[in-house]
């Protein structure tokens, strides 16, 4: 999952899964949250009508966007060279299956190790070549039994053929059997009978005691025996180093005090040779990349919209040395030595002259100075800049609108519908994808995207987009309109600081009044200077600028005469004329809705301010809570501190094992607290847990999918997680990298990676020498 600006994971760590974020800052893992007892819905309450998995179940859909990574034949691939691509942390682990393992431990591994599946571009699992010639389900009475029939060329680095050991070992480890392993996961593997060798040593059996349809997702990655064999060996020995691999790369070495990862090419790969020397994975924090790019350190990144703007920039302004696109009244370019020289004299001259002595001029002319420096820095990068391009797909992750039904008014079914009704999902597409040039559609299932086998609309077993019919949902609640409100202590306290600060304190502005922003926005009580929405600013190709805004366009500047009541970040619409607050038993219909507070978060706050201003048209406060994104996952999302959350879920080609920890209805644990796994809605139903069970052990693939789409008619139905939009996903590259970049589905095919050869151009797709 990450909290995103544009999701936690899921509890099996796979390997084609990203994890929940805040734009870009990664969360910590919770494999079973647990939290303290709340009330919550029966399954009865969320029972609907005419529910149904899909209309044409053979129709498969596509990918909205299709990846972006500069294909290149590997003919036309210049053999050598490194690689610097960019990371958001040296892994912890370089063991998948542990819970501190995140991101970078996956492309470790699929760099290195092997897999018998790797998805494709419609994020669909196929059969990796160089590691497995078949796999298939030989029996499915009264046992189900898959053989493998491995590729006789591989190999592990030490030269030991891959083989039934192998399996065997990562069985017992991952199986639940034995608590000295400390895994993070087990789902599949627990329901493994026995591993045995086939007719020979490239034939593995594997014989499962329960049926389970989603056995393609096991053993991707393969670690060697060795790493398996002994708890020590599992806990310990792999979470630094990898002495035994099996892939185009190896690991050379985990640099912390440089903060890298080195990979270098395989002498024992038996497929492709590898076109680079060198990967070198490197932790840069994003909003360092664009500087790191333009200084040379690193080829690949991804990247945020302000960098996509900076790069854009580059390219159009041609950013020449001397005319920076910044250059303009009262900032002198620069022209060279004797150049700024001249420059300087005329700056303290002009200081003198305006009546100031010479060392308010000194002073004058060092603040000129640092600014001429300053820019000169800047037009270097934008020169530097023209180098890249940014390349644009989609991620295999959506984010969500996430309503906590434990306890408050989103208890009742009927309120979280109405905000669902109450949403424009499509317009809140728009502002995110439509200025990066992205397929503004929304997503229409929680467990697969377009696409993916399982993927289908679901959306209407809730129902679009309608004003009347979310203000009858709340009206058949019991919320009213010109209720009888009964003062809260909170609201005197915010009126008493409202009085305070339109006095002599309330005359602060700027930098003073963002000091003391308390983390809450009320609507109406922005500056009206910029009446436009925040979409409207800085609009184009490359992105909209408020997308990447340090968040200080959300100060809070409280003064008298501002709209009352309703709470979002500045340049949220103004609630619509005659918009009542809603009340029930002399309280306000309000929710707090939780958001990080970090530099890379403004698009969460973009698209949680236009959330805010279509409930306030239905008569639904909300309450906008900045919070630090360190604690934002942890103490919020997690604890079910919030009402209103925005987060993203990567998306599983394997749903009925990956999804169901996501929406299984919590459960009491034994000391009286409730186990939510990983559904930080506290929404489930009995339905939806019997369907997951039913598909997963399905061996039918299309009743296994229909079961799968059923199951999310089911979650659309509780109405506790909203799909909104696909995040984008933009890839910075160095213009001559090929085979790499915005990836989307796609496992990325690390030993083709590298960099055109000089004077060829690149091809329509990779292909074999």
């Amino acid at each position: 999952m990450s909290n995103d600006g544009v999701g936690p994971r899921p509890p099996r760590h796979c390997s084609t899964c990203s994890a929940l974020r805040a734009d870009g800052g990664r969360a910590p893992r919770r494999p079973g949250a647990v939290t303290r007892s709340v009330a919550f819905l029966t399954a009865g309450a969320l029972a609907v009508t005419a529910l149904s998995g899909c209309s044409s179940e053979e129709k498969r859909s596509k990918p909205l966007a299709a990846q972006d990574i500069a294909p290149a034949a590997r003919d036309r691939v210049a053999d050598g060279g490194t690689l610097h691509w960019a990371v958001d942390a040296v892994p912890e682990t370089l063991n998948t299956f542990q819970s501190d393992a995140d991101a970078t431990s996956t492309t470790v591994a699929q760099a290195v190790l092997p897999s018998m599946y790797r998805l494709d571009a419609n994020g669909r699992p196929q059969v990796h070549p160089d590691y497995l010639e078949s796999a298939k389900v030989v029996e499915t009475g009264p046992k189900q039994v898959v053989l493998y029939k491995l590729n006789q060329q591989a190999v592990w680095s030490d030269g030991r053929e891959i083989g039934a050991a192998d399996f065997a070992a990562q069985w017992r480890a991952l199986s639940g059997k034995d608590s000295a392993y400390w895994t993070a996961r087990n789902a599949g593997y627990d329901r493994i009978e026995k591993i045995e060798r086939g007719a020979d040593d490239l034939e593995v059996r594997v014989t499962f005691a329960r049926p389970y349809a989603d056995w393609r997702s096991l053993f991707s990655p393969l670690y060697p025996k060795d790493v398996m064999g002994t708890p020590d060996s599992f806990n310990d020995s792999a979470r630094k180093k990898l002495k035994v691999t099996a892939g185009p790369f190896t690991l050379k070495k985990v640099d912390r005090k440089d903060d890298e990862v080195i990979l270098t090419r395989s002498a024992r790969w038996w497929g492709h040779p590898a076109k680079l020397d060198q990967i070198v994975l490197r932790a840069v924090p994003r909003d360092k990349r664009a500087a790191a790019l333009a200084a040379g350190e690193i080829e690949l990144a991804d990247v945020d919209s302000e960098a996509l703007g900076r790069i854009g920039l580059a390219a159009r302004a041609g950013a020449k040395p001397g005319s920076s696109p910044l250059a303009g009244p009262g900032r002198l370019p620069g022209h060279g030595s004797a150049g700024n020289l001249s420059a300087a004299d005329a700056l303290r001259a002009w200081a003198l002259a305006h009546g100031d002595d010479e060392e308010d001029a000194d002073e004058e002319l060092s603040a000129r100075q640092k600014e001429r420096r300053a820019l000169a820095a800047y037009q270097r990068e934008q020169t530097a800049l023209k180098g890249f391009e940014v390349r644009r797909s989609l991620e295999p992750a959506y984010t969500q609108l996430a309503l906590n039904g434990a306890s408050g008014p989103l208890a009742d079914e009927r309120v979280r519908r109405a905000v669902a009704r109450a949403i424009d999902r499509k317009a809140l597409a728009g502002v995110v994808l439509s200025p990066l040039g992205l397929p503004a559609v929304p997503v229409g299932s929680h467990l697969a995207l377009s696409g993916q086998d399982a993927y289908a609309d679901n959306s209407g077993a809730l129902g679009g987009q309608d004003t009347e019919e979310a203000q009858a949902l709340l009206a058949d609640a019991g919320w009213v309109a010109g209720g009888k409100v009964e003062k809260e202590k909170k609201e005197k306290k915010e009126k008493k600081k409202g009085e305070k600060a339109a006095g002599a304190e309330g005359k602060k502005t700027g930098r003073d009044s963002e000091k003391e922003d308390d983390g809450t926005y009320v609507v109406g009580e922005d500056d009206k200077g910029d009446d436009k929405e925040p979409e409207d600013h800085h609009k184009g190709a490359d992105g909209p600028r408020h997308l990447a805004q340090d968040g200080k366009q959300y100060a809070n500047k409280l003064r008298q005469g501002g709209a009352p009541g309703a709470y979002a970040p500045k340049g949220t619409a103004a609630p619509a004329a005659g918009a009542k607050v809603l009340a029930k038993k002399g309280k306000a219909l309000a929710l707090r809705f939780v958001l990080p507070s970090g530099p890379g978060s403004g698009t969460l706050r973009t698209v949680a301010g236009r959330i805010s201003s279509m409930l306030e048209k239905v008569g639904i406060r909300t309450e906008i809570s900045k919070v630090s994104d360190e604690s934002y996952f942890k103490d919020h999302i997690a604890s079910g501190e919030y009402d209103l959350a925005l987060y993203s879920w990567p998306s599983s080609a394997f749903p009925a094992t990956d999804a169901r920890p996501i929406f299984a209805k919590p459960v009491p644990a034994a000391d009286g607290s409730l186990n939510v796994e990983q559904n930080y809605t506290r929404v489930g139903t009995d339905q939806v847990d019997q369907l997951f069970d039913q598909a997963v052990a399905t061996l039918d693939e299309g009743k296994s999918r229909s079961l799968i789409r059923k199951a999310d008619s089911r979650i659309w139905a509780a109405a506790g997680s909203i799909p909104l939009y696909q995040r984008p996903q933009l890839t910075a590259a160095k213009k001559d990298v090929v085979n790499a970049g915005a990836f989307g589905f796609q496992t990325p095919v690390y030993e083709d990676m590298g960099f055109l050869k000089k004077g060829v151009k690149a091809s329509a797709g990779p292909s074999a020498d």
